[in-house]
């Protein structure tokens, strides 16, 4: 028995993993952004296209969003705010800090997240507004958050974005 990497302390096997196994899906917004958490953590990469709203699948790109899951070392997701997104809700916003390693760089990505639910009574992200910092630094919320200027970028302007948008970083916290 192993602890979900969402960091619900629940088990994988009664948490995330019913939804990455397709056997459930998740009942809020909330379970729908730990469970892609825990699809990066795992590189389940088809799942992230799975929950993806139609309108955001065009620039997702699973090459560079798996290269990307297997490159980062995943180390914690801690939620910060939920707005809706609850089973009755048609929409849900999440607030949340993902950390996790990227070469040799200890990242902190804070996004707040909507989702939406189909008909069906699917979850989907829609999109993220996010940034990403060196792990540890505080952000006052007033200020805009700033740009880092580095002698050479640790992230191309084609990768994957660091939101898990799985659109390029150029098209979404990149520009």
């Amino acid at each position: 028995m192993s602890l979900c990497h969402c960091q619900s302390n629940k088990n994988f096997s009664d948490c995330c993993e019913i939804f990455l196994q397709r056997k459930s899906q998740p009942a809020t917004a909330e379970q729908l952004m730990r469970s892609r958490y825990s699809a990066f953590v795992v590189a389940d990469i088809e799942y992230l296209k799975e929950t993806l709203a139609p309108e955001s699948k065009a620039d997702f790109d699973m090459e560079e969003a798996r290269e990307w899951a297997r490159n980062a070392q995943w180390k914690g997701l801690q939620i910060l705010k939920t707005e809706k997104g609850g089973p009755a809700d048609r929409t849900g916003t999440v607030e949340f800090v993902a950390t996790y390693v990227y070469q040799d760089e200890s990242l902190d990505h804070h996004e707040t997240s909507q989702f939406r639910k189909t008909e069906a009574g699917q979850w989907l992200f829609v999109e993220g507004d996010g940034h990403t910092h060196p792990a540890g630094e505080t952000h006052h919320h007033h200020a805009k958050p700033q740009t880092h200027v580095r002698e050479e970028p640790k992230l191309g302007r084609n990768e994957p974005c660091v939101c898990g948008s799985g659109k390029k970083y150029k098209k979404c916290c990149g520009s």
